[in-house]
């Protein structure tokens, strides 16, 4: 019997399950009781759903008893983004309009994860209809970085990042619009995947901005992230932007871990001036690890890039105002009266919903892509940021010329306070700076943990970017890099993080506490 299952990695945790060691059940109790003891205070989910997790993990161990053949994931538990449709399992977005909604069908990456034999612990907070860069835009609260309860856990899926973080999850599911899994990875020490557009379904991922979404891997290791990828990657035709090719080796390339003769590319645009002076100091010290592994840096300038913020934030609102028009109070969701009419018009319910279920940083965002998209601005606005979203993509085909693949700091700080920047729009928009470009693009990105910041002891990360359908360059880079900086640091960097949470026990187990919150439960 092993111990410390929370902290085992999902890749060890496979090889522990096929081999009888442990049982899929005992895998999923010990994270569902390291939630009940720590998840009060995190605040990662926002229904658990212990009832479901234990009995998919029955079927598993039955399965596995009757000598039946397994996917090799089959029994390794997972936490799913509120983003996602999960059939009998509520589905908000963090938002209030979307209360108590239950699905009546997956998503295909649910779909597969099901397929796999892997329970489905609950679901992630964020921000609503992922509209953020810190999951302070929930309708439900935030979520907390379980290195500094007073700070962010990134955005949108700060839910996502800060689960695997606190070990309540192995491995979960997040999207990525504009570095909504790369920027929480970088502010939680953990390792976040977007892989190429289209390389993994969207279908029944609710929509934000549907030329940018993308959903991908929260782990705590590149081979992890590698192994998850593999299982909710592929061809959908129920998504008509899914690409008809088969999934990029990334197993492989995690497992050999290997950038002997790779050019590393460091993008001249996305280094230096704005960002943290310990940030820039555990970047610095990661590409030089990356040389000593073997690999070539060259510098690489992508001037379109100082475009990308503000060309994003008019396409980004244009996609999400029409995508939310479909919140109409008329067919399912919150519906809410107007005071004073009795008999009210159709409009005049709408208004009262909308106004009623959405919060401030979505109406603003739909008043802003109402007004890109309106006549008589539309080629000023919408339309301009289309060429300048090409120039990006230009911009990144030169620079792939040079090199194999291209690098950066994925966000410019640490995790700011609870509060610092929620008043303040532009302030939160500039923390995805280096990651929205690859997003306009359809580009893979990945983030992986390059160590603590000096000034505050917080995680930073490193950015890592390949072109299309060349995900696996991500994970060659990013386990190269692992394999240095743990023996660096002496371990996992999580291990340095404090203890914040209380006395759980390594094992996850609690005895007679309870397995989570009840199915159906909003926290």
């Amino acid at each position: 019997m092993t111990t410390d299952l929370t902290r085992t990695t999902a890749a060890d945790l496979a090889d522990l399950l096929a081999q009888g060691s442990v049982s899929a059940r005992e895998v999923t109790q010990a994270h569902l009781d390291r939630t009940a003891a720590v998840d009060g205070a995190v605040h990662s989910y926002l229904h658990v759903d212990a009832e479901g997790a234990l009995a998919q993990a029955d079927d598993v161990d039955r399965r596995r008893a009757a000598g039946e053949s397994l996917h090799a994931m089959a029994g390794v538990p997972i936490a799913v983004k509120d983003v996602m449709t999960t059939r009998g399992l509520p589905t908000t977005c963090g938002s209030k309009i979307l209360q108590g909604w239950v699905p009546p069908y997956d998503a295909t990456l649910v779909t597969r994860l099901r397929e796999a034999g892997m329970p489905i612990l609950g679901k992630t907070n964020m921000d609503e209809f992922a509209m953020g860069s810190s999951t302070e835009h929930s309708a439900y609260g935030p979520s907390h970085n379980p290195w500094d309860l007073e700070r962010i856990p990134g955005g949108s899926g700060g839910g996502s990042s800060s689960v695997v973080a606190s070990f309540q999850a192995p491995l979960a599911i997040g999207t990525d619009t504009g570095g909504s899994i790369r920027q929480p990875a970088a502010v939680t020490g953990t390792v976040g995947t977007k892989p190429t557009y289209g390389g993994v379904s969207r279908y029944g991922l609710v929509a934000l901005a549907s030329s940018l979404d993308q959903a991908g891997p929260c782990t705590r290791t590149v081979l992890d992230a590698a192994l998850l990828h593999e299982v909710i990657g592929g061809h959908d035709p129920l998504d008509s932007t899914s690409i008809d090719a088969p999934v990029p080796p990334v197993v492989e390339a995690a497992r050999r871990a290997d950038v002997a003769g790779m050019k590393i590319g460091i993008i001249r645009e996305l280094t230096g001036d704005g960002f943290q002076a310990g940030v820039q100091a555990r970047f610095d010290e990661a590409v030089q690890h990356l040389v000593d592994a073997g690999a070539e840096v060259v510098e690489v300038s992508c001037p379109s890039f100082s475009y990308a913020l503000a060309a994003y934030y008019l396409i980004l609102p244009s996609e999400a105002s029409s995508n939310l028009a479909k919140f109409d109070a008329m067919r399912y969701g919150l519906r809410v009266a107007p005071d004073g009419i009795d008999a009210p018009s159709a409009e005049q319910v709408m208004a009262a919903t909308r106004d009623a279920g959405f919060g401030d940083e979505v109406k603003r965002r739909i008043i802003l892509g109402t007004y890109a998209l309106s006549s008589g601005y539309y080629d000023a606005y919408y339309g301009s940021a289309q060429k300048v979203r090409r120039l990006i993509a230009d911009d990144f085909a030169a620079a792939f010329e040079t090199a194999d693949v291209l690098v950066s700091p994925t966000a410019p700080t640490t995790a700011f306070k609870l509060g610092d920047k929620l008043d303040d729009p532009m302030a939160m928009y500039l923390n995805d700076i280096a990651t929205i470009p690859a997003n306009l693009a359809g580009i893979p990105g990945m983030s992986v943990p390059s160590g603590v910041a000096t000034e505050d002891g917080l995680p930073a990360g490193f950015q890592i970017l390949a072109p299309a359908m060349q995900d696996q360059r991500l994970y060659a880079v990013g386990a190269a890099l692992e394999v240095r900086l743990t023996a660096a640091w002496g371990g996992p960097l999580l291990d340095r993080a404090p203890d914040l949470l209380g006395n759980v026990r390594q094992d996850g187990r609690l005895g007679s506490q309870g397995a989570g919150r009840n199915a159906g439960t909003e926290a």
